[in-house]
């Protein structure tokens, strides 16, 4: 759906903003109404309120249910079997205890975010955080302590890489539109991103694990289990029953195959669209239509699912219905989050197709200020009036357009402005955030420790990585 003529001032549809974000507050945080609840009333009052036709409101709140729905829903369905079979094949406590021997317990979470940077090279923010959720959890149970010390670091690092570096859409399509080089921009965008990350989300995820406990989650993955995949039951206990047999976990290799698998699928998809963005393959072209297909992220997990099957599950299991069983058992706890995070993303579209953005853009065309500091102003305050992070890099890529043309801009100097776009569109990540959601229900966080944290965390991150491009951009 294309976004509407705004029916008010720009100031108007900011206070409806302003006035939704906090009705939604209110609902979830006073009233202690159920979050899928309020967000979908909430969607409705504020189409009501923005002027939208009152017979095209359900399309309008539809559109962002079912975009968020459509991405979110088979990437958490698959990325959570995969962990559940991880788990129970004690392959994640195997790949967790080699990590711990590698890097040593005080460094668990450095190993973590440096991991995550690494994985997080070709793979989206929310793929790479369902992959490694697993992992996240299992070192967190082993060692203790709040879950944002080991949580954080990584999930931040997912974060600064899709948000700054290609070959992550984002960061493609601004340097395409801006007129810049996209190898120009992975070379300036990668440093950047692993300094801010350090900044911006190692260090300040120390101080916030100190200050704010959460407990591991065991809704998704259930009880804890040893290095052998057993429950506690399965080992035996007080009562002196006998425990199940000891049984061989998989490798540290098997697990570190079906972790790199779906990246390595997911990594087509993602460098063949760069490649296709920079001219050098043919749009079209049969071969990397077919590459894309199999890195498209719910084909490349259901693949790896399935190759998890074969090779962790019937090892345990005695029949396909067994498997099937543990799979289902997966299932379960996850409707509550597919849900929430599609009304986030209702909430989200409502404010995106309210015309909010357009309003703002052209309000905030002729700031007078240098243009790398009036990218990051701009993709801010989109970001954090309608919350897709897409639309604000986009956005705001497209309204400088012409004054970075004019500024005839070398390479690097384009590759900074993206830099500032994306950390712009990177801060303050909200309620009106389908991935505000999702890591909220991941985490297992209510909505006011998610704001101290990750909304907070996304802050520092991205003004971090503002600040260098900054610091680059006067000296070059």
């Amino acid at each position: 759906m294309e976004a509407m003529e705004p029916a008010y001032g720009t100031a108007t549809l900011l206070l409806i903003a302003a006035g939704a974000v906090a009705l939604l507050l209110f609902l979830i945080m006073k009233l202690k109404l159920h979050a899928f609840v309020s967000l979908v009333l909430v969607s409705v009052i504020t189409a009501l309120a923005v002027g939208f036709p009152v017979a095209e409101i359900p399309d309008v709140l539809m559109f962002g249910f079912a975009d968020t729905l459509g991405s979110v829903a088979l990437l958490v369905a698959f990325g959570v079997m995969l962990g559940r079979l991880l788990e129970v094949s004690g392959g994640a406590q195997v790949l967790a205890d080699t990590l711990i021997n590698r890097f040593g317990e005080r460094r668990a979470p450095l190993a973590l975010g440096v991991a995550a940077l690494l994985f997080g090279f070709p793979i989206f923010f929310d793929a790479g955080l369902v992959v490694f959720l697993p992992i996240i959890l299992t070192v967190a149970r082993r060692f203790g302590g709040s879950l944002l010390l080991y949580a954080l670091p990584a999930a931040g690092a997912f974060a600064a890489m899709h948000a700054i570096t290609p070959p992550h859409p984002g960061p493609v399509a601004a340097t395409d539109v801006l007129g810049g080089s996209i190898g120009i921009t992975l070379l300036v965008g990668i440093p950047i991103a692993v300094i801010a990350w350090y900044v911006g989300v190692m260090l300040v995820s120390r101080w916030m694990a100190a200050k704010v406990y959460v407990p591991v989650p065991e809704v998704l993955f259930g009880e804890v289990r040893d290095g052998n995949g057993r429950t506690p039951a399965q080992r035996g206990g007080e009562d002196g029953s006998e425990s199940a047999p000891d049984e061989e976990p998989p490798s540290f290799a098997l697990v570190l195959l079906l972790l790199l698998f779906p990246l390595v699928l997911i990594s087509f998809d993602t460098v063949i669209d760069t490649l296709v963005t920079a001219g050098t393959v043919d749009e079209g072209e049969g071969w990397a239509d077919f590459l894309g297909l199999l890195g498209s992220t719910p084909v490349a997990l259901m693949l790896t699912v399935l190759l998890a099957i074969a090779l962790l599950a019937r090892r345990r299991a005695s029949s396909m219905s067994e498997v099937t069983s543990t799979l289902d058992e997966s299932l379960g706890p996850i409707c509550s989050i597919i849900l929430i995070t599609g009304a986030g993303g209702m909430f989200g579209g409502v404010l995106e197709l309210s015309g909010i953005g357009g309003a703002l853009s052209e309000s905030l065309s002729d700031l007078g200020l240098s243009l790398i500091v009036q990218a990051f102003i701009i993709a801010t305050l989109l970001r954090v009036a309608q919350g897709s992070a897409t639309v604000a890099l986009t956005t705001t890529s497209g309204l400088m357009a012409g004054a970075v043309a004019d500024a005839n801009l070398g390479d690097v100097q384009i590759a900074l402005l993206v830099v500032a776009v994306a950390a712009g569109a990177t801060v303050l990540s909200h309620v009106n955030d389908s991935g505000f959601w999702l890591v909220s229900r991941f985490f297992g966080m209510d909505e006011k420790t998610t704001l101290k944290t990750w909304t907070v965390l996304e802050t520092t991150l991205g003004v971090s990585a503002f600040l260098v491009a900054g610091g680059v951009w006067l000296v070059v």
